[in-house]
């Protein structure tokens, strides 16, 4: 399963240069969020790198793809429920995610939009669980766009070279945005509560 999510991942890269390269990027943020395996990046890079000046409207473009097609998740699991979901992923790995709903929060939203784990799990069962929209809006906004506008910044600053770098250092650079997210969150929970406490002494 595994190695045939490569080679899909590897087909949509040979398609940077296609006519329709662009629209099948946003097709594939849409439904990335909601069924498609395999996430936009590999095509987001291969297409900037062949126009590194055009990387940060591009990934501005599968930010907006990705929240609509997180959007679409969130209705579908409220209006259908658990049964499609159960039809994605395992029981076990939806409970497991329904336990950090219920322990983090927007928090969970904001890290799965941002690292590798799998968004559709979390845009669908939002929905399940009739997680609000507003706030949900907002943690995938935030961490879809703070993902894609990263690679593509990088790709207009540093074009070709940019790509063995991602390639290499991908998963430290997601765990290290992530536990910078995590730290910063933690940061403005402990200032709120300091200011809750501050003018509400009793």
């Amino acid at each position: 399963m595994f190695e045939l999510l490569l080679r899909l991942a590897d087909w949509t890269e040979t398609l940077a240069d296609s006519d329709w390269a662009v629209a099948l990027l946003s097709l594939i943020a849409v439904s990335e969020s909601v069924v498609f395996p395999i996430p936009p990046d590999p095509l987001l890079i291969a297409i900037g790198l062949t126009d590194p000046d055009s990387a940060i409207w591009l990934a501005l473009l599968v930010t907006v793809g990705s929240v609509i097609g997180a959007v679409l998740g969130h209705w579908i699991g409220r209006k259908i429920g658990r049964p499609v979901l159960h039809r994605l992923v395992s029981k076990s790995k939806t409970a497991r995610v329904e336990a950090l709903f219920n322990k983090y929060g927007v928090w969970a939203i904001l890290v799965a939009a941002f690292t590798p784990i799998p968004f559709k799990v979390f845009t669908i069962l939002a929905g399940v669980m009739n997680f609000k929209m507003r706030p949900f809006i907002i943690a995938s906004i935030v961490g879809r766009g703070a993902r894609f506008l990263t690679i593509g910044v990088l790709i207009f600053a540093f074009g070709e070279s940019v790509q063995s770098f991602i390639d290499d250092n991908f998963e430290i650079l997601t765990i290290a945005s992530a536990g910078g997210f995590i730290v910063i969150g933690i940061a403005y929970l402990v200032f709120t509560r300091m200011q809750s406490a501050r003018h509400n002494p009793n």
